[in-house]
């Protein structure tokens, strides 16, 4: 059996930047009888809960000579591929190592955990190939105290090749694919004080204890931070759709203004709506194009995102969250004529919460972008009450990675273009401080209506008002659309929802979208 690599570009920071590290297959150091400890999530939580209890400690980057790498050096090593760990075991599972430096100079330690006991993966200079003039400046035989993180292979898309499933790499950052795709979108363990007053907190993942249960793998990890400690459980299931089991048990050293819960992040460059800033062949260029939020009663919301021209922040209230997401759409390679960066083939992730978490907000945070190789989007859940020093919080959730189509033959019709362009009639001056927005909808039982159907748009406008708005059903086509104008003052925040209803029903989803009229 081979092992194969995903497509990823080289051209994002942190975690695409890691993964050019191919790393491939060895077998597992024996360890003896003294070595292996006994091992619980439990266990694990109560250290971290009396850590917690303890200063913060930074973690010292080790002074030796890959403390110099740069992004150029960095890509001059590879793990070698006879040496990733696992290759003795009963199933298909491998275990592969990312090397310390650059991005990367704190030590991060692997144990794996057979039979519920620990052992410490131990790596040194003889596990990497060095390129290059570095392949000189590396001493023979050196252990190493640690390593940057670590990915999972397994047989996701064929029987008799290794694929990379998931990989933990930088601060709490991990990522993972479903059946054919390609990393995109990403998530983290936590997110602290993001774009608030003050600078954000990025905690890290310090150790992994890795086990492996037939089709699944079991990574439980510590986190450490300034603010913070915690112990997280992920079961990871591979598939078509890889899913994930989360468990984050958080300790708190001091108060946080922001948590934020199942943070994701990912990358919006240009779609329909802002596709005239930026000189360039391709029709759309993002990793993500909307956030989905499944409210508490069922009903679904769409925010298409954006690249503004100022930072941008929504709230979307919710007593009891049903999901959220963010997900990649559109899913026609013409959209996005990139045969090497494969946008039509990014995961889109869903958040699913496991129990009741309460009163809270799904939070986007859109930054303004000139370059692909920026991830500018993040969302996330944050809970309502504030943050002592001394609380314990935990949360359980479900992460979902595939292509999570949406269910055309639903009930609800569902948002597969928004576009905006400038207000007004065409062919006169266009409208001043307004904006055009149109809005196509498909499937549902809205798909089989005629098109003199007795129904209306429902829109709601804070912060401007609706100049004017068109229902009408696209011609040979059963997809429908609503134009609206939509007008505010100079600087105004407009915050703008849309469905369809008709016959006493809501028939579609509910479009939202936030204008800035800068």
């Amino acid at each position: 059996m081979r092992l194969n690599s995903p497509l990823t570009p080289s051209r994002r920071h942190l975690l695409q930047l890691a993964a050019l590290t191919a790393v491939l297959p060895r077998l597992v150091r024996p360890a003896k009888a003294e070595e292996r400890q006994p091992f619980s999530f439990d266990a694990l939580s109560e250290e971290m809960h009396a850590a917690a209890g303890q200063p913060w400690a930074p973690a010292e980057p080790a002074q030796a000579w890959w403390g110099d790498l740069d992004y150029d050096s960095y890509r001059l090593i590879r793990f070698r591929d006879d040496q990733a760990r696992w290759q003795d075991g009963p199933d298909d599972w491998r275990l592969l190592a990312f090397h310390m430096g650059w991005l990367f100079p704190e030590p991060v330690r692997l144990f794996d955990v057979t039979d519920g006991n620990v052992t410490e993966l131990g790596f040194s200079t003889d596990d990497f190939e060095y390129f290059g003039n570095l392949a000189a400046k590396v001493p023979a035989h050196g252990d190493l105290p640690g390593v940057a993180g670590f990915k999972l292979n397994w047989p996701l898309n064929r029987p008799d090749r290794l694929d990379e499933v998931v990989s933990f790499v930088g601060a709490s950052y991990f990522r993972a694919l479903g059946r054919d795709n390609v990393y995109g979108a990403s998530a983290r363990g936590l997110a602290l004080n993001t774009w608030v007053k003050g600078p954000e907190e990025f905690p890290r993942f310090s150790r992994f204890y890795v086990a492996r249960n037939g089709d699944s793998a079991i990574v439980h990890a510590c986190l450490e931070g300034p603010s913070v400690t915690g112990a997280y459980r992920f079961a990871i299931r591979p598939g078509a759709v890889t899913e994930m089991d989360v468990t984050a048990r958080l300790f708190f050293r001091d108060a946080v203004e922001e948590l934020g819960i199942a943070p994701l992040t990912s990358m919006f460059l240009f779609a329909g709506q802002n596709r005239a800033a930026f000189d360039d062949y391709r029709p759309n260029v993002h990793d993500s194009d909307g956030l989905r939020i499944v409210r508490s009663n069922g009903d679904p919301v769409w925010r298409p995102l954006g690249n503004p021209e100022k930072l941008a922040s929504s709230y979307f209230g919710e007593p009891s969250l049903r999901s959220f997401g963010l997900f990649q759409r559109e899913r026609e390679f013409e959209s996005y004529e990139d045969p090497g960066a494969r946008y039509d083939l990014r995961p889109s992730i869903e958040v699913v919460p496991q129990g009741d978490w309460g009163r809270g907000a799904v939070r986007l945070v859109e930054i303004p972008s000139a370059l692909e190789a920026n991830d500018n989007i993040v969302a996330f859940w944050v809970p309502e009450g504030a943050v002592a020093a001394g609380d314990a919080r935990e949360f359980s959730y479900t992460l979902r990675w595939g292509e999570l189509p949406p269910d055309f033959d639903g009930p609800l019709a569902m948002v597969v273009e928004t576009r905006a362009g400038a207000a007004g009639v065409a062919g006169i001056a266009a409208l001043e401080n307004a904006r055009k927005f149109a809005v196509d909808f498909r499937g549902g039982r809205l798909a089989s209506l005629p098109g003199d159907a007795s129904l209306q748009p429902v829109v709601t406008v804070s912060g401007g008002h609706v100049v004017s708005s068109v229902l009408e059903r696209l011609p040979e086509s059963s997809d429908w659309r609503v134009v609206l104008d939509v007008a505010a003052e100079r600087e105004a925040v407009v915050e703008i929802t849309l469905h369809i209803a008709g016959f006493d029903e809501r028939l579609t989803e509910t479009w939202a979208y936030q204008w800035v009229n800068v």
